[in-house]
């Protein structure tokens, strides 16, 4: 496959943060935390993810409600204990002595600890298999994530933030996982005890349970009001969190850029009016949430209040025993308990679907056309290239590509030249597909690109490129990135014949040396002989370099160019070329010029003919 890796864009692709790439980057970061406002279709989508744990998902269910039912029978016991304390009392008061009835009390209290053990052993049961499910959700989303970044256009990363796809797939994903995890547990059990408690309720008085049913319509209420207030300051918590992940990620990756323009201030004041739009929106969401247990809870004192009023007559009349009433406000309390979970679990909610509308969008985002069902073998290309009438634009406005006409033969070595902007690059990008052309078609060996699966068309590719790809690992693992099953001795082979061997000789631990994150522990000459020794390790049908020994001296641009010219032979290679000089033994020049082909020939041909080659070339030269 073509030499991808981490260190670096790709070719003709902006740098982290979108289009010009480093500080530039904050309007993409801005655009990654626009968000649907779809709050149903997100729940819909996030509770998808439940479907393949229907039944870990039905024992959390079960435990949640067991234990539950143990909570709703708990205080029925505890208030037969109080009557019979109470009967002992009013004895004592006619008779003068007390006398409690321990054998009933003593079953109440063994029953209760029977009660309480096993509702914590059905919790605990509970607890771990949420977690268990929780995790698995969390492992499948982001796998789900991870497969979609592959699948995604290039283009979609040229508008995209780095910082904010890194922010879907960590904040975001675990926000929602663990909003999941702690929702799942706490709907069954509150459901289950709201049923139980308002028919132990009911059993005691309905009198009462009239009074504290009048709460509910009041807790409600505000809580929808809270919940409409806080529900969009969520939504843009997470998008300023999106915007400061991409900053940073932008002044990591940049930070030499940064460095050497003194942009330190201006990069520590753009994060902290982030960091402070942050610092608001968290602020306002959580104040805006954290007012609904108050609230709540003062609803919740007022019921308190009236019953004690109500069942003390109740009592002074005999319809009711202090039991009763010990009872009846135990239950109140677990009435009012999963009410206030109820709208805990909103407010998690909120926060869970801020996150899963981000997910969700880039889940939903388009893909890259899918390979044809039955791609055609490249077993047997020998590498002719033909692009007839290929028309491409990035976007709709403005054509980069146009009408190109273009006939490659095998073995040829092919120059592409052409002032900035002319289309250099992309003509490679449209070979590998990249992107889709816009009109016309690509062919190799006379069969259409689109023909090929999409990783075979790319196998057929070696790239050396002037961003020098490499990431954290040996130089070992960096040269063998190409062909992972290739051997020492083969790697060995590839590293003399692009001269890598006898620098890594001296370095320690010679082909074990461990480049670090940036690998700034070796030159950008050394970089640059490592993708070009990875690129003869893959032996590829096709070769592509964009000015490859831009960064190297002129001493081991010579030695590049000879190990090079016997890469090229019998190969069909492309050369992106800047400094002219360096193409002149080329089979063909293909000069572009603002999408089309200007002139096509050999240097000393293009030369005579004195047109828009000539006068590139000669331009090299006029102030040397």
């Amino acid at each position: 496959m073509a030499n991808m890796n981490r260190n670096g864009p790709p070719p003709g692709r902006p740098g982290p943060g979108g289009p010009g790439g480093g500080p530039g980057g904050r309007n993409a970061a801005m655009r990654g935390g626009e968000k649907p406002k779809d709050m149903k279709k997100t729940l819909k989508k996030s509770f998808s993810y439940l479907g393949v744990y229907k039944a870990g998902l039905l024992l959390v269910m079960i435990l949640a409600a067991a234990s539950s039912v143990f909570k709703v029978i708990g205080p029925n016991l505890l208030g037969n204990a109080t009557d019979v304390l109470y009967t002992a009392v009013e004895g004592a008061i006619v008779t003068g002595k007390v006398i409690i009835d321990y054998v009933a009390l003593k079953k109440i209290v063994i029953y209760l600890i029977i009660l309480y053990v096993i509702s914590y052993v059905f919790s605990v049961v509970q607890g771990f298999t949420t977690a268990q499910i929780s995790n698995n959700i969390t492992y499948r989303m982001r796998k789900d994530i991870s497969e979609k970044i592959n699948r995604l256009p290039i283009s979609f990363f040229d508008v995209t933030s780095t910082g904010d796809v890194l922010s879907r797939i960590t904040n975001d994903v675990e926000s929602l996982s663990s909003s999941l995890r702690e929702t799942l547990a706490q709907l069954a059990s509150s459901l289950t005890l709201i049923v139980g408690t308002i028919i132990m309720m009911l059993s005691v008085s309905w009198k009462l349970t009239l009074i504290a049913f009048g709460m509910i319509p009041v807790s409600m209420f505000i809580i929808s009001k809270i919940i409409k207030i806080s529900q969009p300051l969520y939504r843009k918590q997470q998008k300023s969190l999106g915007m400061v992940n991409g900053h940073v990620e932008e002044m990591m990756s940049a930070h030499i850029v940064v460095k050497a323009f003194n942009m330190e201030n201006q990069s520590i004041a753009d994060f902290d009016v982030y960091n402070h739009e942050l610092r608001e929106n968290g602020w306002r969401s959580q104040v805006a949430s954290s007012a609904m247990m108050p609230i709540t809870n003062f609803v919740s004192n007022l019921g308190y209040i009236l019953v004690c009023i109500l069942g003390a007559g109740m009592v002074v009349k005999k319809t009711l025993t202090v039991g009763n009433i010990q009872t009846f406000i135990s239950y109140i309390r677990n009435f009012n308990q999963p009410i206030q979970q109820i709208a805990n679990i909103s407010t998690m909610l909120q926060s869970a679907m801020a996150c899963g509308e981000r997910i969700f969008e880039f889940l939903d985002q388009p893909e890259e056309e899918a390979d044809t069902l039955e791609p055609h073998t490249t077993d047997d290309i020998v590498g002719t290239v033909t692009f007839q009438d290929v028309n491409f634009g990035y976007t709709a406005e403005k054509t980069i590509i146009d009408d190109l006409d273009l006939v490659v033969k095998p073995g040829e070595k092919i120059a592409i030249v052409g002032p900035t902007g002319a289309g250099k690059t992309t003509v490679v990008k449209l070979l590998m597909r990249f992107y889709e052309l816009n009109g016309g078609t690509i062919s190799i060996d006379g069969v259409n690109i689109k023909d090929f699966a999409r990783n075979d068309l790319r196998e057929m590719f070696g790239m050396v490129l002037q961003e020098t790809w490499l990431f954290k690992g040996t130089i070992r693992d960096n040269i063998m990135y190409s062909r992972p099953d290739a051997t020492e001795e083969e790697m060995i082979e590839a590293a003399k014949a692009s001269r890598v061997h006898h620098f890594v000789m001296t370095l320690p631990g010679g082909y074990d040396f461990e480049l670090n994150e940036e690998t700034s522990n070796i030159s950008q000459g050394q970089k640059q002989l490592i993708t070009i020794a990875r690129a003869f390790l893959q032996n590829p049908k096709i070769l592509i370099l964009d000015e490859a020994t831009s960064s190297v001296d002129t001493r081991t641009e010579v030695q590049i160019q000879q190990a090079m010219a016997n890469l090229m032979e019998n190969r069909t290679s492309f050369v992106i070329a800047h400094r002219l000089s360096t193409i002149r033994d080329a089979d063909k020049i293909i000069v572009l010029n603002a999408g089309k082909v200007e002139e096509i020939g050999n240097h000393h041909d293009l030369l005579a003919k004195g047109g828009f080659y000539a006068k590139l070339y000669q331009s090299q030269f006029e102030n040397a």
